[in-house]
């Protein structure tokens, strides 16, 4: 302890400046066009100064709680459309996507998720996949993401 003290002395004896960034965080909540009728307790997504952050998407037809025929396929390449959307009405696109977090109702079905998962990146980012317990409307997959925003 007594070092601490002599060297927190020495530093402010030594005239050196300390610069506080007090600057806030630019936090905007963003809700996709059509999503105030179905009251949901969330937000399309969050942009913190040049992220955006999207709440886990699932493989329903858009404004509404309806999931995309077709499996873990159709509702895979909804749940990644619906993604897609939301980037761009906000001003990011799929090659902005950072990191991006996968839940499945069934791991055995990752396979088939990632043959349409991986149509949608040129780069893909970073990524976690595990299994669920039980997804929001029964739905097969959820996914969310982070993406940069120019």
């Amino acid at each position: 302890m007594h070092r601490f003290f002599l060297l927190l002395l020495l530093f402010l004896l030594s005239g050196c400046e300390v610069h506080v960034d007090h600057r806030e965080a630019d936090v905007e909540y963003l809700q996709m066009p059509g999503m105030e009728d179905l009251d949901l307790p969330f937000s399309s997504a969050v942009r913190v100064d040049n992220t955006l952050y999207l709440s886990g998407n699932l493989g329903n037809i858009p404004g509404t709680l309806e999931l995309a025929e077709g499996g873990i396929e159709g509702e895979t390449r909804q749940t990644m459309d619906n993604i897609k959307t939301v980037l761009e009405q906000f001003g990011s696109s799929m090659n902005d996507v950072v990191k991006c977090t996968v839940f499945l109702a069934d791991m055995a079905e990752w396979g088939a998720m990632n043959s349409v998962y991986k149509t949608y990146f040129e780069n893909p980012p970073a990524r976690s996949a595990l299994g669920a317990s039980g997804l929001a409307l029964g739905a097969r997959v959820e996914i969310e993401c982070i993406a940069v925003v120019e």
